[in-house]
């Protein structure tokens, strides 16, 4: 059967056929809203993204299982930024007619696998055709108590900034994607690695909780368009700026393993490549041991890369102290 034939309510009833029950849904897919209930003194968050092809992903690499994953890892992320906690997903499709039932049912299983796990229910949405390729968009609602949410705006001079997991590995995978990047010296399984954490991004939900709750963070943002360009976020809501440390950022032994062979352009990639989705957060210098702690019962790394300062500009500088100029500073849609 095409998707011409099934059409959009059958469509939608194929996608909500697969949907389970989860709790605090009072009224899921099927009706003309959705109705849920907040967890007791929680306060909701709500993030939308939208993903289009041959813009944010081409369907030539993307294998549409692993689509559906990162369609919803994007969102989770942003819940993660403010330490909440993921829990209801709306899910809009365009599509356009030559994408076939297996895709959709392929995409749909990865969209409700990383919602399984990470307790996300998905409560509705919207389905329409498409003449220009494929567009997906999420919007994403989580909760936390008020006293526990984390923004962008919440950074102090000398805080110290910290960076979960390794920058650059999702760049220079769509570099090897987009044949931007060589590397002989890159084995067969870093190369995959590489692609992996471009195609197939995890979000730090558990970390961001984790941090959150435990009223150890200033300040967080996940790493979406660049370390610069996010961490610029921060440094502009709090009206501060930073220093970072080329020397400190953590990179991953593939992603060191391309330096080999350039360098320079590797530092532009960890600066500002984006798509790693990992967590950037500020946090007093007196409360770093806390947070190595808590990242080893999170069982993720977490590195200082840099500190807050008085002056709003945010440098790179390199391990002699002297300042480091990035070709670009970050992913911007409208540059």
């Amino acid at each position: 059967m095409k998707i011409g034939q099934l059409g959009e309510f059958g469509l939608i009833a194929r996608i909500s056929s697969r949907v389970g029950n989860s709790g605090g849904v009072i009224t899921g897919i099927g009706d003309d809203a959705a109705v849920t209930a907040l967890s007791p003194g929680m306060q909701l968050l709500t993030s939308t993204d939208m993903l289009l092809e041959e813009v944010h992903f081409r369907r030539l690499w993307h294998d549409p299982y692993l689509l559906g994953r990162k369609s919803l890892a994007v969102s989770i992320s942003d819940i993660a930024a403010m330490g909440g906690i993921p829990r209801w997903a709306l899910l809009s499709l365009a599509v356009p007619p030559d994408i076939s039932l297996e895709v959709l049912d392929a995409f749909t299983r990865g969209f409700l696998d990383m919602a399984a796990g990470h307790g996300v229910a998905l409560i509705g949405g919207d389905t329409c055709s498409s003449r220009a390729g494929l567009v997906i968009s999420v919007t994403i609602m989580g909760e936390q108590e008020p006293a526990r949410i984390v923004r962008r705006s919440g950074a102090c001079p000398d805080d110290d900034i910290w960076v979960t997991g390794t920058l650059g590995d999702a760049a220079l995978g769509l570099a090897l994607l987009e044949k931007r990047a060589h590397s002989p010296v890159l084995t067969t399984e870093e190369r995959e690695y590489l692609i992996s954490r471009l195609l197939d991004p995890l979000p730090r939900a558990a970390v961001g909780r984790a941090l959150a709750e435990a009223g150890l963070v200033s300040a967080m943002i996940d790493v979406s368009d660049g370390l610069l360009a996010d961490f610029g976020h921060i440094a502009e809501q709090s009206a501060l700026g930073g220093t970072i440390r080329l020397d400190s950022i953590p990179l991953s032994p593939a992603f060191r393993s391309s330096l080999r062979s350039g360098p320079a352009s590797g530092h532009d990639l960890a600066l500002a490549g984006g798509e790693d989705y990992e967590l950037v957060f500020t946090a007093p210098a007196d409360n770093r041991e806390k947070i190595v702690q808590l990242m080893k019962r999170c069982g993720i790394d977490a590195t200082p890369i840099g500190i807050v300062t008085p002056s709003p500009e945010v440098t790179a500088v390199l391990a002699d102290g002297s300042r480091y100029v990035p070709q670009r500073h970050g992913f911007n849609h409208f540059a």
